[in-house]
C-alpha cells in the first residue's frame, strides 16, 4: 500500500470515531404558525342572546356568520377552529335558528355560562 492510501485510510477511521463521541445536536424544525378560522364565539357572547331577538340585534351580538346558506334562510352557522403548531387544538360550531326575523333557538358546541364546567361538545338550546 502507497503511503497515501495509508493516509487516507487512518483519516476516515479517525473522522469515523471521532463522531461517535460528538452529542447530538438538536434538530431544526420548522416555525408553524396558529392560526385561527371563523368566527370565535365566547361564552359571554351567547348569554347576550335571548329568544326573540332580531336578526340584526344577533348580527350585533355574535357577528356576521361565516356561513350563511342560501336555501335555508332560517338558519346561521358560526365555525372556529384554532390550530396550533399544526395541530387541531380547538374546534367549536354554534347554529343559530330562526323563525321568520326572530331568534328562536341556538344548538351548538359551546355550554352556557352558567356552568362551571369546561366547554365539552354538546347541545346547547335556549327556548
Amino acid at each position: 500500500m502507497s503511503v497515501l492510501t495509508r493516509t487516507i485510510a487512518a483519516s476516515v477511521l479517525l473522522a469515523v470515531a471521532g463522531c461517535s463521541n460528538v452529542p447530538m445536536l438538536p434538530t431544526l424544525k420548522p416555525y408553524r404558525i396558529d392560526i385561527q378560522q371563523g368566527n370565535y364565539i365566547s361564552q359571554d357572547m351567547l348569554v347576550k342572546l335571548k329568544p326573540g331577538m332580531s336578526r340584526s340585534q344577533v348580527r350585533f351580538a355574535l357577528g356576521t356568520p361565516l356561513v350563511v346558506d342560501p336555501f335555508r334562510n332560517d338558519r346561521w352557522d358560526y365555525f372556529y377552529m384554532l390550530h396550533k403548531a399544526g395541530a387541531l387544538s380547538e374546534r367549536r360550531v354554534v347554529t343559530v335558528i330562526f323563525k321568520g326575523d326572530e331568534l328562536l333557538r341556538i344548538e351548538g358546541d359551546v355550554v352556557p355560562a352558567a356552568s362551571e364546567a369546561k366547554p365539552e361538545p354538546g347541545k346547547v338550546e335556549q327556548k
